[in-house]
């Protein structure tokens, strides 16, 4: 019979730093425990189901990786970083107070359109009315195109918050991302009552105790506020880099201009000042938002120049 240390098993990777990770069985046999993958592989993040070798009483060595469902990633020219695998949907934090940035929100529901995950905006911080009022007429946009939305204080009400997204995150496997100040850790917070101690013991086993707020990690939700449900918390962006999509498939994640792709008068439109372009026009005329579009090409602008 195998001893502990040479047993495989399949787990799942609940946090990440560097070539660092905790992964937790997907059975539920042992305990959280910290991994390393074999050589220098990197292609690993939270989310993932892997097979695992046991190492003594609390490490494990990653052996392989199986294959993902979902995965979502940003990139620039210069290099590419996952950010999570096997989410069955991700909400999008934003908030009034401060400005929730729109070329951001832009660029990660691209993305998230991209990688075929689903995806809901949570406006943070309605208890803010004034701040709140002043991103109405932008959030009332994204509501038009069908984006799921939920309105909530996750510091003011966090029950009234917790019983808003009770079904939504039930039974699934939620991304939360946002940018820096959205209120996203308060949510966290809201959710997970113990997020803070259990970061803090991920940070620990991972001898990462100053970057507790730069890794990604995987928490799973009290029965009592979702069944089945896991979050996954992200850093704060300030940027999201779409360098490895293709202009196709950045354009067939404006879902305005889906209706369009394929009316313009050159099959190769890139949507900018070519004649005969559908989507510009239509912005022209004021039929899809004037303002996504330009945002729209503010991106493909600089994905041209590589950055």
């Amino acid at each position: 019979m195998p001893s502990s240390a040479a047993a495989g098993s399949r787990a799942r990777v609940a946090a990440s730093f560097g070539r660092q990770f905790y992964v937790r069985s997907c059975t539920g046999q042992w305990a959280e425990r910290v991994a390393v993958t074999r050589g220098k592989r990197t292609d690993v993040c939270v989310g993932d189901e892997v097979e695992v070798r046991l190492i003594g009483a609390d490490q494990a060595v990653i052996e392989s990786l199986q294959p993902r469902r979902t995965s979502l990633q940003r990139s620039d020219r210069w290099r590419s970083k996952l950010l999570a695998a096997n989410v069955d949907q991700a909400g999008v934090v934003v908030a009034g107070e401060p400005p929730f940035s729109e070329a951001l929100l832009v660029r990660m529901l691209i993305a998230i359109e991209s990688a075929g995950i689903g995806v809901a905006l949570i406006v943070n911080k309605s208890d803010l009315a004034e701040a709140t009022r002043a991103i109405a007429a932008r959030i009332d946009v994204y509501r038009a195109l069908g984006y799921p939305m939920f309105g909530l204080a996750a510091r003011a009400r966090p029950a009234e918050a917790r019983a808003q997204l009770r079904d939504w995150l039930s039974g699934r496997t939620t991304l939360l991302v946002g940018q820096s100040g959205m209120g996203k850790s308060t949510l966290v917070n809201a959710l997970v009552p113990d997020a803070a101690q259990r970061t803090r013991a991920i940070s620990t086993a991972l001898s990462s105790g100053r970057h507790t707020t730069t890794f990604s990690r995987m928490f799973e939700l009290p029965a009592g506020i979702a069944p089945d449900a896991h979050i996954i918390d992200t850093p704060g962006f300030q940027s999201f880099g779409l360098a490895h999509l293709s202009p196709w498939q950045r354009a067939h994640a404006m879902r305005e201009f889906v209706p369009l792709l394929g009316r313009c008068r050159f099959n190769n439109c890139r949507h900018r000042d070519e004649p005969g372009c559908a989507i510009r026009e239509a912005a022209e005329r004021g039929e899809i938002d004037p303002a996504r579009y330009r945002l729209y090409l503010q991106i493909e602008s600089e994905t041209d120049q590589g950055s």
